[in-house]
């Protein structure tokens, strides 16, 4: 093997570029080039153990080997493999995740090369999920060995800590699938058997053909029933027991009316059955709730996703500088996190030296790494792209802000909001009124035509299922929900959506939010004896523990000072002491008493000291995200505690409609409590700590990602990254959620108002009251999806 100049563009296994000194090596077809050794092994290897067909097969490149050498020792650890690992006939199977299983050759390749290693005995590898089960005997091989061997050929594992989750979604579909594989045969079946008898126009059939027949469908309606139709059989005795009716009551009741009646018929030898109505009814409404469940899963696909970024392991350096795999739950803070390139960050910390680039883009909806130097803040799940760096850990467990997202995510999809609370009630008294129908329409068949009676209140009971009415909220809601969470918008409020999609006026905080949120000294202007290192000096330990955007403006003033009883005077400054002396940093009435010109001075409260002029510039995607809420039909307005020039001259740039400056915390609540006593509904988009009040007075609220978590906790929407596009993208979703929960609830009305009169004239037969009930189930649910297909917007 020698290195040579690359002439291919990229590397043969990981379809990386090229280095200039590329590796070149005979993989059984030839020569080839490959960015590193690694790659370069991992061919010789699959050419030695013949399974060179992957090179062919295969629609996308495998993840880049490398050279580096990973321990996974710490994988053979006991406390690890027993919570992670399962144990199964003479051995253990685990579950590992991996993102470089892009297609179907990866799966095959990593199959048939993990069955070759000393004690495998099956490997199950999905491209789908990027999934890689693994049973093995630990008295043969320790399970490092084998994740050596997967390395080895590109593909990084880690531990799916969703696995509980993910296991538990798996058994249900499975069983859901099974119900509907068995309800699917058994409807195909008892029409069969339907056929038979409805052909027989003139009664010619014998007797004893026509009983077989009726025999022969309740055996193959008896499993569809009880077994297929179990989850609504169990959700009517739940409703029972509660003393609540709702759809299960009278999907049971409808299924059990039809199955029992036509046994009844069966064994007295009646006119009619009814077994192709009950099978077809359990059918097509098992289809209509697992497209349900579908639409649910679009937002719990967040959270899966949050779950598997959270590492198992981290490396930690020791006090003597050494190094050891710890798990992820034995980090403590100030604990010193050393992380390779290409690893997730176990914790929410600090980077103690040098840059590097991290992704980020499952916290933040980012799609592009983003650079950190030392001293800035990283998070638990994002993934150091370049080089090795060491993190200085601040938040460990449940702090982290990958587990607050999770939270949000998890609390966003356990609301009940007001309308989904509305079509509950209606859809609760819809059944009630149903059945007081279907009585009095039963009573009046048996004067007219006894020997319908029956039949047509079946039909009656279920052409008339609430079940897109049911459905019509919850799903369209559950898609939403879903589509904001790829946006990188959460949900923390039950009633955001609805009330987002109604508002006509949206008001901006400044700093932080439309401008830069870290500002830059333009020029410092000293008084009396001071000097320009003394009054910075003086700001910046002033400043330190300051949550707002402004004290960013001193971030890099290395400083000896501390200061003691430091406060926040909202709308105002920051007050200190330093070396018993009282000290203000703020605007020029606070801090030097003297008129308010728009700049930052620091003084004792009469007698200035220093004057700073700020450099602040809008966020890059600021003009276009006000440019699309106007197109929108919203009006836009600048609300900020800032002076009047600097907000005015920002606003002019940005196109706002209007400007607001000096406006404390009760200011602002103040503004928008007049925008909406006018009869408008105001959104509000803050970051700040003095925001926290108006983003709860506002008729819906936004907390942009890098606010204060008071503010956070106040507003109804979350943004999980910087961009502004979120903004008017939400907005579209939430209106485009409005019109689809309006189309949901008209189509289910106009069906029922439809309907009913016409089960009731006897025009309907039980199979195609079945039919016209899940058709209208379904037609509502495919709407809901259609929230589902909202596309990212550009950063």
């Amino acid at each position: 093997m020698i290195r040579v100049a690359a002439h291919a563009a990229a590397c043969r296994h990981c379809g990386e570029s090229l280095p200039a000194n590329a590796v070149r090596a005979d993989a059984g077809d030839g020569p080839h080039a490959y960015c590193c050794e690694g790659c370069a092994a991992a061919a010789r290897w699959i050419r030695d153990a013949d399974l060179g067909d992957y090179y062919r097969l295969r629609s996308a490149h495998a993840g880049r080997v490398g050279t580096d050498i990973v321990d996974f020792s710490a994988w053979d650890r006991e406390d690890l493999l027993r919570e992670h690992a399962h144990a199964v006939d003479d051995g253990r199977r685990i579950t590992l995740l991996t993102d470089g299983m892009r297609c179907a050759a990866c799966a095959w390749l990593i199959q048939k090369a993990l069955l070759r290693e000393t004690g495998v005995r099956d490997v199950t590898a999905n491209a789908v999920t990027g999934r890689i089960r693994i049973e093995w005997d630990p008295t043969q091989a320790p399970l490092s060995s084998v994740l050596q061997r997967l390395t080895a050929l590109g593909y990084r594992p880690y531990l799916a800590t969703g696995d509980a989750r993910e296991r538990a979604r798996i058994g249900e579909r499975n069983r859901w699938l099974l119900r509907i594989g068995i309800a699917g045969l058994g409807t195909l079946q008892a029409m069969m058997m339907a056929e038979a008898l409805y052909l027989d126009f003139d009664n010619q059939m014998p007797p004893a053909t026509r009983d077989f027949f009726r025999w022969i469908a309740f055996l193959i309606t008896t499993p569809v029933v009880f077994y297929s139709g179990w989850p609504f059989l169990a959700g009517m005795w739940r409703e029972l027991r509660a003393r609540h009716v709702g759809m299960d009551t009278l999907i049971a009741t409808s299924t059990l009316l039809a199955y029992v009646a036509s046994l009844v018929e069966t064994i007295r030898g009646g006119l009619h059955v009814w077994y192709d109505a009950a099978v077809m009814f359990v059918f097509l409404l098992l289809l209509a709730r697992m497209l349900e469940q579908r639409a649910r899963n679009v937002a719990s696909a967040q959270v899966d996703a949050l779950a598997r970024a959270r590492p198992a392991f981290a490396m930690r350096e020791t006090a003597d500088g050494g190094r050891g795999i710890v798990p992820v739950s034995e980090l403590a803070i100030d604990d010193v996190a050393c992380i390779a390139a290409g690893e997730s960050v176990p914790a929410d910390g600090v980077l103690l030296d040098g840059e590097a680039w991290f992704e980020e883009s499952l916290l933040t909806g980012e799609s592009r790494p983003v650079r950190k130097h030392a001293g800035d803040a990283v998070y638990a799940g994002t993934v150091n792209r370049e080089s090795p760096v060491r993190v200085r850990v601040a938040c460990t467990g449940p702090e982290t802000r990958l587990s607050q997202l999770t939270r949000l995510v998890e609390d966003a999809q356990s609301h009940r909001p007001r309308l989904a609370r509305i079509a509950d009630g209606i859809g609760s008294r819809f059944v009630i009124g149903l059945l007081l129908v279907a009585v009095a329409v039963y009573a009046g068949w048996r004067i007219y035509d006894p020997s319908r009676a029956f039949e047509v209140t079946l039909a009656l009971l279920v052409v008339s299922c609430p079940c897109a009415l049911s459905l019509s909220v919850p799903t369209a809601l559950a898609a939403a929900h879903g589509a904001l969470a790829r946006l990188g918008v959460l949900a923390t409020r039950a009633d955001a959506l609805e009330t987002l999609a109604a508002a006509t006026d949206v008001v901006f905080d400044k700093t932080g939010t439309l401008s830069t949120d870290r500002p830059a000294l333009a020029s410092v202007e000293c008084f009396g004896d001071s000097s320009q290192p003394q009054v910075l000096a003086l700001a910046a330990a002033l400043e330190r523990d300051a949550n707002h955007p402004l004290a960013a403006a001193f971030a890099g003033v290395q400083t000896p000072l501390i200061a003691r009883d430091v406060a926040t005077r909202a709308g105002q400054g920051v007050e200190g002491s330093i070396d018993g002396v009282r000290w203000r940093v703020g605007r020029a009435d606070f801090a030097a008493g003297r008129e308010d010109d728009g700049a930052l001075w620091l003084g004792d409260g009469a007698v200035a000291l220093a004057r700073f002029s700020l450099r602040e510039t809008e966020r890059d995607d600021a003009g276009g995200a006000l440019a699309s809420l106007r197109g929108l039909g919203l009006r836009t307005h600048l609300s900020s505690g800032d002076g009047s020039a600097a907000v005015e001259a920002f606003a002019a740039r940005l196109g706002v409609d209007g400007a607001h400056s000096r406006q404390r915390p009760e200011d602002k609540l103040a503004f928008v409590r007049r925008l909406q006593a006018e009869g408008r509904v105001v959104a509000m988009v803050g970051d700040g700590l003095n925001d926290a009040p108006v983003l709860a007075g506002a008729d819906v609220s936004l907390a942009m990602d890098s606010g204060a978590a008071l503010a956070q906790r106040a507003a109804d929407l979350v943004m999980t990254g910087p961009t502004l596009a979120r903004i008017p993208a939400a907005i579209t979703v939430a209106r485009r959620t409005r019109a689809v929960i309006r189309q949901n609830l008209g189509w289910a009305l106009g069906y029922n108002l439809l309907a009913i009169p016409l089960a009731a004239a006897g025009m309907v037969t039980p199979w195609i009251a079945a039919l016209g009930m899940a058709g209208s189930s379904l037609v509502v649910t495919l709407n809901a999806l259609r929230l589902a297909r909202t596309t990212r917007p550009s950063t």
